[in-house]
């Protein structure tokens, strides 16, 4: 069990962002899971049309949602990092309209659907956490399309400094200001819906303005007020306040 608990504390890390969990709760989420997987980069954890039985869990690693179009276009609808259920919602919906990518190697860990059953029947409060994750996810998906609407692209790709930022920190995966990115450039010109060479563009652009400091995947942030100016970014759609729920 300690093994299992281990392999959650992100997602305890995750959840804790949102109101204290109990140690019964945490036993509850350790006893769920009951596969663990490695991928590699660029194979899918899960894929599009495919019946999920279980839920799968980030331990570690980079992964993106993705929807690939007829002309063999992809685009990434958001970035899923370490602690984060990446497919809870198919617990319900059954049916994967989209699919999860590994970006980086990746170790996840699955909870079965029949557990995550009799949590709902047994943890009413675990329950709500984990409905609330969900919820945040569909906030983060609603930023992305105000980003990719709206928002120039130096705002866009600095709000999505801002949000891995922060949601990174909460899983304590940043060193000071700094945090490991391993995208190549076209992933994150697929993230942006640019042009390689206009994303090369985008992120000189943030180099000039001196916010950012961009090398060997490392993403280091020189002046996060202005950061947070030029990207716009309001943290309260990732719900991060400690409260009852």
């Amino acid at each position: 069990m300690e093994d299992k608990k281990s392999q959650c504390w992100n997602l305890f890390l995750n959840l804790g962002q949102h109101d204290a969990l109990s140690d019964e709760e945490k036993g509850l989420l350790a006893g769920a899971m009951s596969i663990e997987r490695y991928f590699v980069v660029g194979e899918d954890i899960v894929s599009e049309g495919s019946r999920p039985s279980h839920s799968t869990l980030i331990v570690d690693g980079l992964a993106a949602r993705y929807k690939v179009l007829e002309d063999g276009g992809r685009q990434f609808t958001s970035l899923q990092v370490a602690g984060d259920f990446v497919d809870l919602h198919a617990f319900l919906l059954k049916t994967m309209d989209h699919g999860i990518i590994a970006l980086s190697p990746c170790h996840v860990v699955g909870a079965g659907h029949s557990s995550l059953r009799a949590i709902t029947e047994q943890a009413p409060h675990l329950t709500r956490l984990l409905w609330l994750d969900t919820l945040v996810d569909g906030a983060i998906h609603r930023e992305w399309i105000v980003a990719m609407g709206r928002r120039s692209k130096t705002s866009h790709l600095a709000h999505l400094i801002c949000e891995l930022f922060v949601r990174l920190q909460v899983v304590r995966k940043t060193r000071d200001m700094s945090f490991h990115l391993r995208l190549s450039q076209a992933e994150l010109a697929d993230v942006l819906g640019l042009s390689v060479v206009h994303m090369n563009r985008v992120i000189a652009t943030l180099r000039r303005m001196g916010v950012i400091n961009w090398a060997n995947h490392w993403v280091t942030i020189l002046d996060w007020p202005r950061l947070v100016d030029i990207a716009e970014f309001d943290p309260t759609y990732l719900s991060m306040r400690i409260e009852p729920r």
